[in-house]
């Protein structure tokens, strides 16, 4: 229940603060049980982060911990503050925020290192966001040149598990297990004829990610792809004290080399996220009017606002290799999904995003679960990446309207997957400009080439 109710068909009440949108759990939204158990589970995906902040940038296991602590903070601002999407990280940036790591020693240097990254990607947001031209940006992109961003970070996000050396490679029985079971209860055209059948499986379908995370989880301790878990009770402990030695008041700010070197990395991660923009408009507007009793404000100029902020909290306090990003896909296409049941299923789009992330800030506080999870840490992220790809492709593809255009963001998208975001926007506004552009002589004129494919969108399904 909530103190403030909706009227049909209005916006989901709110409190105004400048060009945010306050809504509060309780007061505003109410709580949502299936979001709720979904963040008890999914937070798993936060920690996920705890080995390369290990690796990368030296942390002990406990400072590790408590930058997740932040990111978790920062998982719960963008739907405080007015955003209807479920926050994530720039997942398909990381394998390349890896590399420009790679070139700094791990521990202060590399410190410093992400914190300039970090502070160029909120310049960015905050630049786009403040001057209103990060909607703008949005709508004037041709639908090939964004569908060509979303197919080459699907492919990027697809290939970086599966390939040789990949996560999949290691640990294939349990991922590959996890990742079938996931992509069928979420995209599975027959599993939607089976459960409008089955009550049971409505109710389970509408935990997502979850079914298929836990099924790769017992399978990978039972074939011993991984260890099983020491539990131990309690409450987690963050080194909060100790996070000060590992962050730039300590150990300074990045030098001027540092920040020209951040540069390019911090475009390619804005483009991907640019993508991430591009999918959650598209599932929004896939849910939207079947929900006429909310009306849903994206405000993209806000979102870039509140991604800026995440991006500078993370800077001064949990400098992260996967930054902060506009959405977790995987979990945003379970929440629209089970958005598009009705109010009784999900009364608000921020009711489900809401809680979604409260929970899973709670639960990194619950030693028994941190430690149940623990050793399969890799489980979620692996799952998250692949289901992140596929559904950036699947929307990717609803994007083009011709076969000029599946040209072009084919291509543009290979290049992308390949060589980089850089080299793949480049490539999306050569061919653009040389194949697909005609002038505005030609606005309206429609040669056989042209002609449109024809994509039949399933009204039941995620994707």
């Amino acid at each position: 229940m909530s103190v403030i109710k909706r009227a049909h068909g209005e916006e989901q009440p709110y409190c105004k603060i400048g060009p945010f949108h306050v809504r509060l759990p309780f007061i505003h939204y109410r709580w949502e049980w299936a979001e709720a158990i979904q963040g008890m589970i999914m937070f798993v995906v936060g920690m996920a982060m705890i080995p390369l902040l290990e690796k990368y940038l030296g942390l002990p296991y406990d400072v590790a911990l408590a930058y997740v602590v932040v990111c978790g903070v920062g998982f719960m601002l963008p739907n405080l503050l007015g955003v209807p999407l479920v926050p994530g990280w720039i997942t398909p940036a990381i394998p390349v925020v890896v590399l420009f790591l790679g070139q700094f020693e791990a521990g202060p240097e590399a410190i410093r290192a992400l914190v300039g990254l970090q502070l160029i990607v909120t310049f960015i947001f905050f630049f786009l966001g403040i001057t209103r031209l990060g909607s703008k940006i949005v709508d004037l992109f041709p639908d090939s040149m964004k569908a060509g961003i979303l197919i080459g970070a699907g492919i990027a996000a697809l290939t970086g598990e599966i390939s040789e050396g990949g996560r999949v490679a290691a640990t294939p029985i349990s991922l590959v297990i996890g990742f079938l079971v996931t992509a069928y209860f979420l995209f599975s055209l027959s599993f939607k004829d089976i459960i409008a059948k089955s009550r049971i499986l409505t109710i389970i379908s509408g935990y997502g990610m979850v079914p298929g995370t836990l099924v790769a989880m017992g399978v990978g301790w039972a074939v011993s792809e991984y260890p099983l878990p020491q539990i131990e009770w309690g409450l987690s402990a963050p080194a909060f004290g100790e996070m000060l030695n590992y962050l730039p008041f300590t150990l300074g700010m990045p030098s001027t080399d540092m920040l020209i070197a951040a540069v390019p990395t911090a475009i390619i991660a804005y483009v991907i996220a640019f993508g991430d923009i591009v999918v959650g408009k598209s599932l929004l507007d896939r849910v939207d009017h079947l929900r006429p009793d909310e009306k849903i404000d994206l405000d993209v100029d806000r979102l870039h606002l509140v991604t800026g902020i995440r991006n500078l909290i993370h800077s001064f306090l949990a400098p992260y290799p996967g930054l902060a990003g506009p959405m977790f896909t995987g979990a945003m296409a379970t929440i629209a999904e089970r958005y598009r049941q009705g109010r009784a299923a999900m009364d608000s789009i921020y009711s489900g995003a809401g809680i979604f992330w409260i929970v899973g800030f709670i639960a990194l506080f619950i030693l028994p679960l941190i430690t149940l999870f623990k050793p399969v840490l890799p489980i979620a992220l692996s799952i998250t990446l692949l289901i992140t790809g596929y559904l950036c492709i699947s929307v990717g593809v609803e994007q083009i309207h011709s076969a000029t255009q599946m040209g072009v963001a084919g291509t543009m998208g290979v290049v992308l997957a390949v060589y980089g975001a850089g080299y793949g926007l480049a490539a999306g506004v050569v061919l653009y400009l040389l194949i697909e552009y005609r002038g505005n002589s030609a606005k309206g004129s429609k040669s056989k080439e042209e002609e449109p494919i024809e994509l039949v969108e399933d009204q039941t399904s995620v994707s």
